[in-house]
């Protein structure tokens, strides 16, 4: 039964994600704010959204692995799962926007900042709010620094749509009723799985929800594909990882301190720190093809076999 619920609860996560997305760029089209902005913010912040409820869920209840594993996963398979894919499916990506001089350093600094921080084995609360104080530093970021106009991250069927206030507000409501609400299931049929199954929680966080809570970002990546804008999926999970750290750790550890043992995740941090590395290396030598698509899936190949 666990399973099926653990099932059941992902989907509602996923699509409570998609409502808040679509209702949310209705919301900036209706303020006239740029799409540029759109795309980096609630469409990167958006498909965070499941991550930030699994994992403050996991916080409440004392959970500590499982909310940190669960960041950990998600930015791994954001950047080698997702862009890997992209990278490979895409025919051209000519991004007009400079990524490198522009955006590489948010692909390393949420990372280097985070092992700052847990050289003593915990986040703690003044951790949290450091993490939230860096989303605030990157909304400042996007806001002054591009004045670019975006198309391809804005559903152009919305522009047409005349704006509803109550249906955007019930929208909203019930998209972020399914995000929390299967939060709440995923983690405690997560935990009845590993019990079940005799595997820790990291693991669980690491995989099973990780995996899942990333589906956003993956659905989102492969649509632009499809719309001929696969570059725009650089931006969004390079907004994404960082709303991972912000949002989802700062939000997680003001609810309650979170322990994580450096010595039994040592590899799984690696990987991460590895991944985060490969992407900015990418961005560098602007290799959004096959090649980028090959060194990302290696690293994910990695990661999955040592986990199993």
């Amino acid at each position: 039964m666990d399973y099926i619920i653990f099932l059941v609860a992902m989907a509602a996560l996923v699509y409570g994600a998609d409502f808040i997305i679509k209702e949310s760029e209705r919301l900036a089209l209706h303020f006239k704010i740029s799409h540029f902005v759109i795309g980096a913010t609630l469409v990167a912040f958006g498909t965070s959204l499941p991550e930030m409820a699994a994992s403050m869920v996991a916080s409440y209840h004392g959970k500590s692995d499982m909310a940190v594993a669960n960041v950990v996963g998600s930015v791994i398979f954001n950047i080698t799962l997702v862009l890997g894919v992209v990278f490979m499916i895409a025919k051209s990506m000519n991004p007009q926007r400079n990524l490198f001089a522009k955006d590489s350093a948010w692909t390393v600094v949420p990372v280097i900042i985070f092992f700052i921080m847990i050289q003593d084995g915990e986040i703690g609360r003044v951790d949290g709010l450091l993490f939230l104080l860096m989303m605030v530093s990157y909304l400042f970021f996007l806001f002054t620094s591009s004045k670019d106009d975006l198309e391809g991250e804005i559903d152009t069927d919305l522009v047409k749509e005349k704006f509803n206030w109550g249906k955007t507000v019930i929208l909203l409501g019930i998209g972020f009723v399914l995000t929390i609400g299967g939060a709440n299931f995923v983690v405690e049929s997560g935990t009845n799985i590993a019990r079940s199954l005799h595997v820790s929680e990291w693991v669980i966080g690491l995989f099973l929800i990780s995996l899942g809570t990333s589906l956003p970002e993956l659905v989102v990546s492969l649509v632009a594909v499809k719309k001929g804008n696969a570059e725009m999926s650089i931006g969004n999970i390079i907004g994404s990882n960082v709303a991972n750290f912000s949002m989802v750790l700062g939000g997680a550890s003001m609810l309650n301190p979170l322990t994580i043992n450096l010595q039994t995740t040592h590899f799984d941090l690696l990987i991460m720190a590895s991944s985060s590395l490969v992407l900015l290396f990418i961005l560098a030598n602007k290799l959004y093809n096959k090649a980028g698509g090959i060194f990302l899936l290696t690293l994910l190949a990695l990661f999955i076999e040592h986990a199993l």
